[in-house]
């Protein structure tokens, strides 16, 4: 993991300590695990809580949506100069299975980063290996407006 002070922007700011991380990825147990900002590749944890279970006692959707989104996200993000930042213009989740409280794994990939438009996919893989859900976004790079 390259957390280099040379490295500034907000994914490298958050891991270095710089500012608090995001109550959106708190919420979720985001962990990361591995970045490759050269290959824009991505590993990350998230520990899904009892409470984002639905009636059935599985994970709600929404909850795993979010989780791929805050592995796509970042995958792009940690690639970027400190004074650009990406908006994550279109989100299309595919569920394979249902998953359960507890760890999930996050890998995430951009697959064509231009010079404004960014694809990205990604996986949630479930402690027994199996894929959850797969993910494709669509993101917009832009200034940083601080």
């Amino acid at each position: 993991m390259d957390t280099e002070p040379r490295r500034r922007g907000p994914f490298w700011d958050v891991l270095a300590g710089r500012v608090p991380p995001p109550a959106a990825a708190e919420t979720l147990g985001w962990q990361l695990i591995e970045v490759d900002p050269e290959q824009g590749t991505i590993e990350v944890a998230f520990e899904a809580s009892e409470r984002f279970v639905n009636p059935v006692g599985v994970i709600q959707g929404g909850f795993l949506a979010a989780m791929l989104d805050d592995t796509l996200g970042p995958a792009l993000v940690a690639t970027l100069p400190e004074d650009q930042f990406a908006v994550t213009l279109d989100l299309h989740v595919q569920y394979l299975r249902p998953a359960r409280p507890g760890r999930l794994t996050g890998r995430g990939r951009v697959v064509r980063r231009g010079r404004e438009v960014c694809f990205l996919a990604g996986e949630l893989i479930a402690p027994d290996g199996k894929t959850v859900a797969v993910a494709t976004a669509t993101a917009h790079l832009q200034a940083r407006r601080d």
